[in-house]
Order: C-alpha cells, then sequence, then structure tokens
C-alpha cells in the first residue's frame, strides 16, 4: 500500500471507526468494506470533506458471490451472497476509492445515495433489475433493461443461461408473445479456474 492509499484508510477509520469492517488494498486501489445501515452517511461524508472529496460515483454495481471459489483449493467462500459496490473519484485529489457493502441473502436491500449523487439513478435501477437488489429511498426503482414483464433477475448466478421464457412475433395476434423455453439447456463454456484470484490461508 502506497503512502497516499496510508494515509486515505487511516483517514477513513478514523472518521467512521466500526462503520468499516475491512480495508483491502488491491491492484492499486483502496476498498472499503462497510456496514450497509451506514452507507448514506460514510459517502456523504466521502464526498464533503475536503480530505477525501470523492465528488463523482464512477460505477454503482451488484455482486453475486454464489458458488464463488467452490472449486479453490481453500474452499467455497463464507459470507453473504450479496454486496453492491461503489467506485468514487476524486478530481480534486486524482485518486480514486471503492466501497463494498454486504447484503442480506434473503432481501438483499440497501439505502439508496441518489440524495449524494444524483446520478446514483439509474446505476441502482440496473443493479435492481439486474440482481433484485433493492435500493431503499430510490425515487423510482423499476426495470431499466429488461421487459416489465420479465421474471426473475438475469445477473444473479443462478438464473438459468437460456432464460426461463422465449418471445416471437405471432402473425395471427399480430403483436409479441411470450412462452416457455422450447430449447434443451446446455453449457458448451468451458469453466475456467484462476488459482491467483483467491486467498492463500
Amino acid at each position: 500500500m502506497t503512502d497516499t492509499r496510508q494515509d486515505l484508510a487511516a483517514h477513513a477509520r478514523e472518521k467512521f471507526g466500526d462503520a468499516i469492517i475491512a480495508v483491502h488494498d488491491s491492484h492499486g486501489q483502496l476498498t472499503l468494506e462497510v456496514q450497509r445501515d451506514r452507507i448514506v452517511e460514510i459517502c456523504r461524508v466521502l464526498r464533503d470533506d475536503p480530505a477525501f472529496a470523492f465528488e463523482q460515483l464512477m460505477d454503482l454495481c451488484g455482486v453475486d458471490y454464489l458458488d464463488y471459489g467452490r472449486e479453490s483449493p481453500a474452499g467455497p467462500r463464507k459470507g453473504p451472497r450479496y454486496a453492491v459496490a461503489y467506485h468514487l473519484l476524486s478530481l480534486k485529489h486524482n485518486r480514486r476509492i471503492r466501497l463494498r457493502a454486504y447484503l442480506d441473502d434473503e432481501m438483499p436491500l440497501i439505502a439508496s445515495v441518489t440524495g449524494v449523487w444524483n446520478s446514483a439513478n439509474w446505476y441502482e435501477r440496473e443493479a435492481f433489475d439486474l440482481f433484485g437488489i433493492v435500493f431503499e429511498g430510490h425515487p423510482d426503482l423499476r426495470r431499466l433493461l429488461t421487459d416489465y414483464g420479465f421474471i426473475g433477475h438475469p445477473f444473479r448466478k443462478d438464473f438459468p443461461l437460456i432464460g426461463q421464457v422465449e418471445m416471437r412475433y405471432d402473425a395471427e395476434k399480430q403483436r409479441v408473445v411470450y412462452q416457455p423455453v422450447s430449447i434443451d439447456p446446455r453449457i458448451l463454456v468451458p469453466r475456467v479456474i484462476r488459482e491467483e484470484g483467491f486467498a492463500k490461508g
């Protein structure tokens, strides 16, 4: 960890205390694992504190850790299945930081940060649509990429690769209709396991 990232991590620990669960430094970027119930407070301080000045939310995405590390010698990863990752940029200090908050498996729920960064609006809608993560307090939480009648969340690891329904144009009805998938499920992509991504120990 460079001195700059060490200073950043130390200032974050000082500001947020036990709201920070862990700090990781990998691939030249600092990641703070934070308590999900304090996400809005943490984001607001990261934006407004001049020592941080993370005025731009670059990206927000959902993560599904189902089966992560299952074939690793260290064994499968333990812990919550879902997480939300926030990628922030400070133009003033020319540096980036990543926040990660883990969510409940049964009901992945976290507060919306649209009140901190307007750009979170569609990012949160996308994570809701594709992962089923609910952003409490979002002004318009509805599907963004899939159809209104779509069932399920296609980026979840247990979602079938071929989907659950297929659509076609029906000439008699003169509209698009949905029907159950008519092809047999097959997986033709080889599974590649890279050991360097797993923690030793």
